[in-house]
């Protein structure tokens, strides 16, 4: 099967130079970069690319097929779009254009709390058929409020956030002024100004707003107000018993994002959900912390079969997405892949990178004579 992406930019590389050319520095830095000296960010990637597969060049082969059950839905390949905030910061309407490309080509799309795009803008676009990951609320009843309108726009998955405890030290963010409350400093207007399209379509579509949460936010905030607001709001620590009462309020599949031990495994095993995806937020949060794939191979050894074990966070390409496969992951997410082609290439960014990622992972099956992504394990150099 072929499927159609733009030839001038066959590669994350080309999407990502194109990226940096198309959207303000700020915007670009906050999409990029880790934290600290982000270290983990570039481990992430360089680690998983230290995983090498055998072909068996002259075994019968009558072909590959990489679609993939996950939670009783076969989707069309093994991987999907991981929750990001502030997307419609990168590029106007991206959570929409993305969710499009996502319904249209059979994959997840994970919708986060943060970004610009509401849960019943995003059901919409997919007619019911995303994700929604939850940024815990400190207070109950804003909990269940936002968990019911997930709810009732038929969500069939909620994925609870665990590895943002405390807000990371990003230094380009800070220097940015993307912290909050933000700053447009005479650099950033510069840099607006040097990005005219960018600046036309956002002047157009508005300035981004945390979409699911406007319907709760006191009138008249300054910035400022808004960032302490915010802080106030979310509580980013789980506990177990926040957990416990995650589980009895959800009737769908639950998955628990930002697993990097057997410990926290062990946890979500014992407390009945249904996936963890092993993640460190993309390196933005624990520059000293262990690459996914690292912590995908520990997990995988004691754990597989208990729990569907997913992974996100250094994934760039198809042969990325087959590594991780390979090394025992059930399914695979990407984040900065999406983000950066769709920053290139605007509306047409989410259909190509997914066309892009379906053809390199396809050429990967078939070049080593593996028949679907559930057998990739068998094909791992040890």
């Amino acid at each position: 099967m072929r499927w159609k992406y733009n030839s001038k930019y066959p590669g994350i590389d080309d999407l990502r130079s194109r990226a940096k050319q198309k959207i303000p520095g700020f915007a670009f830095d906050y999409l990029d970069g880790g934290c600290n000296e982000d270290v983990n960010l570039r481990k992430n990637t360089d680690e998983i690319r230290e995983v090498e597969l055998k072909p068996l060049y002259l075994r019968e082969h009558s072909g590959s097929d990489i679609k993939t059950e996950l939670f009783g839905t076969t989707y069309d390949a093994p991987f999907g779009i991981s929750p990001i905030g502030l997307q419609g910061l990168m590029w106007p309407d991206a959570p929409k254009i993305l969710a499009r490309a996502a319904f249209e080509h059979n994959i997840p799309f994970i919708l986060s709390t943060v970004t610009t795009a509401t849960i019943e803008e995003i059901a919409e676009v997919t007619e019911g058929k995303a994700w929604f990951q939850l940024y815990h609320p400190a207070e109950k009843e804003l909990r269940n409020t936002i968990i019911k309108r997930a709810e009732d726009a038929g969500y069939p998955v909620l994925v609870i956030l665990s590895d943002v405890p405390t807000f990371a030290y990003r230094p380009r963010d800070i220097r940015n002024g993307l912290g909050m409350p933000p700053r447009m400093t005479a650099r950033n207007i510069m840099q607006i100004m040097s990005r005219p399209e960018w600046a036309l379509r956002t002047l157009i579509k508005g300035k981004p707003e945390f979409s699911t949460m406007m319907p709760y936010l006191p009138k008249g905030l300054t910035m400022k107000d808004l960032g302490i607001y915010m802080d106030r709001t979310f509580s980013g620590r789980l506990s177990e018993d926040r957990v416990k009462e995650l589980r009895d309020l959800w009737k769908g599949k639950l998955v628990l994002k930002g697993v990097a031990t057997e410990e926290d495994t062990e946890t979500a095993i014992r407390l009945g959900l249904d996936g963890i995806i092993v993640s460190n937020h993309g390196g933005r949060q624990l520059d000293a912390g262990e690459s996914t794939i690292k912590s995908l191979q520990t997990i995988v050894q004691n754990h597989q079969n208990k729990i569907s074990i997913m992974m996100d966070s250094g994934i760039r390409s198809g042969p990325d997405i087959a590594r991780t496969l390979a090394a025992g992951a059930d399914f695979a997410f990407l984040g900065r892949t999406f983000m950066y082609s769709v920053a290139a290439l605007g509306a047409a960014g989410g259909d190509h990178a997914v066309a892009m990622l379906k053809t390199q992972l396809q050429q990967v099956l078939e070049q080593i004579c593996c028949e679907t992504p559930k057998d990739l394990p068998k094909f791992l150099i040890h």
